[in-house]
């Protein structure tokens, strides 16, 4: 029986395998336009047409679009390249930040556009949360994604030696709307090896044996690796500038198990369906441990102990408690402060496991490649593509790791489906390259949307008991608090977490008399890691909701409680854990931000729009956040003329929609006085520059922004020096335009001078390198309003109004910058309404799929008005200061403000779900007796 599909006006005639669907069918012939997000239909990301109606291609099978015409975001251009309708809207409204979620969307919107005046238009368009109800984003919020289906235009053109300050699209804008755009598994590798993982059943046990025999046998499995074959050598998949930062409590491949879902065993097979067969044959003994999943239940005497006998060079604070770090700290006396308050309220607070939901699953591919070794022999290297944040660090890993020198390994990034801080881990880079050494091969291993759940890292769960002390003028006396953070099975990121989470969120507020005590604490579950906001978030939640009840009991206007005890300009920032030293305030904008939220106040008309007999209620919070990690972020970067006159911009930070690649862009054209189109960009490559600590802790402006910056100036000077050597006319009169020098009315393109400077033995000259350590550091401050209605019956709340104020210094790109608030309060408001990854008394997690966990749709999310602040900050480069974490941090407590102003209820407990406020809503009329 012949068979055959149509793909783009391409006639294919390859029979599907038995049960493949049309995503691997499309993806597996060069279409990679169509991403896997899920496997389930949640996403949406690999919609396709058949026949022009779009279906979600991970559920179609792929036998049924034989005789088919089918259609990818590839064949949406016309065939001499014209971009779509709709590819050009997106592309005009930036309406995508990774942008791995934006094929889903354009095929989408596409189709309804299709509709329009047809028999078959039912209106979608004009209701988007209908249309868009099997489409996910991540990133953006959802704003941009509106303005572009509505034509809204926000891109500007670029313009000379005016990038900074602008509109600008991102460079790879293009490539993004029309599926060119390259991400980790978006390449073709010969003879490629697949790799699954046998993991865990148990929560913590011993391997007693492990029989691989029968997987061996499996037809097409090349390997099973075990912990016989892995480095006895410890280290944490946390990815730090200084690896010390972390407890070095982490195996390849263990002989204890400590969390369900932990590896066991890697196979490696020529498909994932003989690995995963081969996973089935693996034959383990297991002797079942204790476990213990609560933090407070690790630390008592007589339980369970996960990391028993590791030594004091592995850095675990306590290890017969199972506190992998801690701090405890006090300035003044807080029981003389409480003494002399004249209201002191005292609460508990906790917060849930978030997981991050990149679009783009955890994995990597690794492979050999010829080693340029200037003609003195030949050899091979090891290449590691990857999805991460941190090329340069998880190569120093894997050096460390398996004995390698770093000219042997080179890592590199696509671009990168949405990190959210999950990336800045090891998770799979580690045992891919055990079975690339082992068997010369190139080897690949992608997370399922289940394992990104159960195999990857969570958000950190916290219990904040806080108390706090005024006097009656509103003056704060004293704040205390213990802080216990479940760090998981493992200690990645677990004590930085904890110490960063009680350094910005107590300095924000003056107070003589403060006192912590804060844990991070091993359990039997999965672990948890680097997340935005890195623990500030979860202990803003219980500060702002504390200020907010302070303020209630002592009859004062919450903002002017606030404005009463924030730290001010030039002030010292002052917290028990210990002075950071190369923390200043730069900038200040926290008393426009609140001024931002009093405006919307005295203005706003929204609780007209709440349904008659609902509970209406505003609320506010704001927040502070060091620009940057403590103890150095290093990047380097080099900004170099080409031969044809254009420019070639070389910095090693990750692209994954936080948009450095276009700010460097335009601090480059800046510099320059250049259009962004005469600029290429090479990075996330460790053979692109020396050394970039990564993508992580908002570092992307301020400090490779700050490296780039300073190349680019250096470069300007030199270039205007060689046409000054080139012409005879002095140097002050050689002016730089977008392509070329005027010398006293003597024209010299770029191309000219290129030559020149070869003929006169100045070839260095043209190019040259910055450097940034990202020290000294600044803050940036937050604030966020709600005004929210309750229906008191069924305990729904709609948003009303959402309003946000950002101090980020001089914003580099508006609408840019704008798309990262609104992404972060997006993500934040899921966290805060309902997303909890959950565990049953196992640990085991028990909501690994998006329609179980409940990520925000489109439906969910409000327009935010997003007010950015009049500042330039001293220290990051123009007057930037970053803008990717800090929008999370205020959206939780500012939310429970407006619920608690609106219900008269306190709720101190993450997420704010429907059912949780109803109870609490019913608990009380019952109280009440009505």
């Amino acid at each position: 029986m012949s068979f055959e599909i149509r793909v783009n006006d391409r006639s294919f005639a390859d029979e599907p395998r038995a049960g493949q669907c049309l995503r691997t069918y499309l993806r597996e012939r060069g279409w990679f336009g169509v991403k896997k997000g899920c496997d389930a239909g949640d996403c949406g990301a690999c919609t396709v047409h058949v026949d022009g109606e779009p279906v979600h291609s991970c559920l179609y099978p792929a036998v049924r679009a034989e005789g088919r015409a089918v259609t990818t975001v590839e064949g949406l251009s016309s065939p001499d390249g014209e971009l779509h309708p709709v590819q050009k809207k997106f592309l005009e409204a930036q309406g995508y930040q990774c942008g791995f979620c934006t094929a889903g969307f354009l095929m989408t919107t596409a189709a309804l556009e299709a509709e329009r005046g047809t028999a078959h238009d039912d209106g979608k368009l004009d209701d988007l949360p209908r249309a868009f109800k099997g489409n996910i984003c991540r990133c953006t919020g959802y704003r941009a994604i509106e303005d572009a289906v509505r034509g809204v235009k926000h891109t500007e053109r670029p313009c000379a030696g005016k990038a900074v300050g602008r509109n600008v699209g991102a460079p790879a804008g293009p490539d993004v709307v029309t599926g060119r755009a390259r991400y980790t598994f978006d390449v073709t590798v010969p003879g490629l090896l697949h790799m699954k993982l046998l993991r865990s059943p148990h929560p913590h046990a011993r391997i007693v044996a492990i029989d691989t025999s029968a997987a061996l046998r499996v037809p097409g499995v090349h390997a099973v690796l075990t912990h016989h074959d892995a480095p006895e050598t410890l280290y944490s998949s946390a990815r730090h500038e200084h690896p010390t930062e972390d407890p070095d409590d982490t195996r390849v491949l263990d002989d204890v198990v400590r969390y369900v879902g932990q590896r066991v065993a890697a196979v490696v097979a020529d498909s994932e369906q003989a690995a995963e067969e081969g996973c089935r044959r693996i034959e383990v003994t297991y002797e079942e441990l204790p476990h213990v999943t609560d933090p407070e239940a690790a630390m008592r005497p007589g339980a369970p102990v996960l990391h028993a006998g590791k030594g004091p060079e592995v850095r675990i604070a306590r290890v017969e408690n199972n506190v992998a770090g801690e701090v405890h700290g006090e300035i003044g006396d807080v029981a003389r402060g409480f003494a002399e308050a004249h209201v002191v309220y005292e609460e508990t607070f906790r917060t849930q496991r978030v997981q991050h939901a990149s679009l783009e699953t955890h994995g990597c591919v690794a492979y050999f490649e010829p080693k340029d070794d200037g003609g003195a022999g030949t050899g091979e290297r090891l290449t590691v593509r990857s999805s991460t944040q941190t090329p340069f660090l998880t190569r120093r890993a894997l050096c460390a790791l398996y004995g390698l020198p770093e000219d042997e390994v080179r890592v590199v990034a696509g671009r990168v489906g949405g990190g959210f801080g999950g990336k800045q881990e090891m998770l799979t880079e580690d045992i891919v390259t055990l079975a690339a050494l082992k068997l010369r091969r190139p080897v690949k291993l992608e997370y399922t949307r289940a394992e990104q759940f159960y195999g990857a890292t969570t958000r950190h769960p916290f219990t904040i008991g806080i108390k706090v002390g005024a006097r009656s003028d509103g003056v704060l006396t004293a704040i205390q608090m213990r802080v216990v953070s479940n760090t998981g099975a493992y200690g990645n990121h677990g004590p930085a977490v904890m110490f960063h989470s009680v350094g910005e969120s107590f300095a924000v507020y003056r107070a003589p008399n403060k006192k912590v005590d804060a844990f991070s604490v091993y359990t039997n579950a999965v672990p948890a890691g680097a997340f935005r906001g890195y623990g500030l978030g979860q202990v803003t939640f219980a500060v702002e909701s504390v200020m907010d009840e302070l303020a209630r009991r002592l009859g004062m206007d919450p903002l002017v409680l606030r404005e009463k005890n924030i730290i001010g300009p030039g002030e010292g920032m002052h917290s028990p854990i210990g002075e950071e030293e190369d923390l200043h305030i730069a900038s200040y904008g926290l008393d426009q931000c609140l001024s931002v939220v009093r405006r919307a106040l005295a203005e706003d008309r929204s609780a007209q729009d709440a349904p008659e007999g609902w509970l209406v209620g505003q609320g506010s919070a704001m927040a502070m956040i060091a620009t940057g990690p403590p103890g150095g972020h290093y990047a380097d970067a080099r900004v170099s003329l080409l031969e044809d006159g254009t420019y070639d911009i070389a910095v090693g930070t990750a692209e994954f929609g936080n948009g450095t690649t276009t700010v460097h862009k335009q601090i480059t054209a800046g510099a320059l006085n250049t259009t962004e189109d005469r600029l290429a960009i090479r990075q996330s490559d460790t053979d692109v520059v020396r050394h970039d600590t990564g993508a992580f802790g908002s570092a992307g402006t301020v400090v490779a922004g700050k490296a780039v910056l300073l190349a680019a100036t250096s470069l300007a000077e030199r270039l205007r020096t060689l046409a000054a050597r080139h012409t005879g006319v002095a140097r002050h009169l050689c002016v730089l335009g977008a392509e070329a020098f005027d010398c006293a009315g003597r024209t010299v393109t770029l191309k000219e001078l290129y030559e020149a400077g070869h003929a006169m033995g100045a070839a260095e000259e043209l190019g040259a390198d910055g450097h940034w350590g990202g020290s000294p550091r600044s803050v940036a401050f937050n604030a966020q309003w709600f005004r929210l209605a309750v229906d008191p019956d069924t305990g729904e709340i709609r948003i009303l109004r959402s309003v946000h104020a950002a101090d980020a210094g001089k914003v580099m790109n508006p609408m840019q910058c704008r798309g990262q608030v609104e992404g972060g309060v997006a993500q934040a408001l899921g966290a805060t309404l309902f997303e909890n990854v959950r565990i049953d008394g196992r640990g085991e997690v028990t909501t690994a799929a998006f329609r179980r966990y409940r990520l925000p749709q489109y439906a969910d999310i409000p327009r935010t008005e997003v007010h950015f602040t009049e500042t330039a900050d001293a220290i990051g480069p123009l007057g930037a200061k970053s803008m990717s974490e800090s929008p999370f941090n205020p959206v939780g407590p500012a939310f429970a403000n407006a619920l608690r102003d609106a219900t008269g209820i306190r709720f101190t407990e993450m997420p704010l779900t429907r059912d949780r406020v109803w109870r609490e809503l019913d608990r009380r009329a019952r109280a009440l007796g009505r």
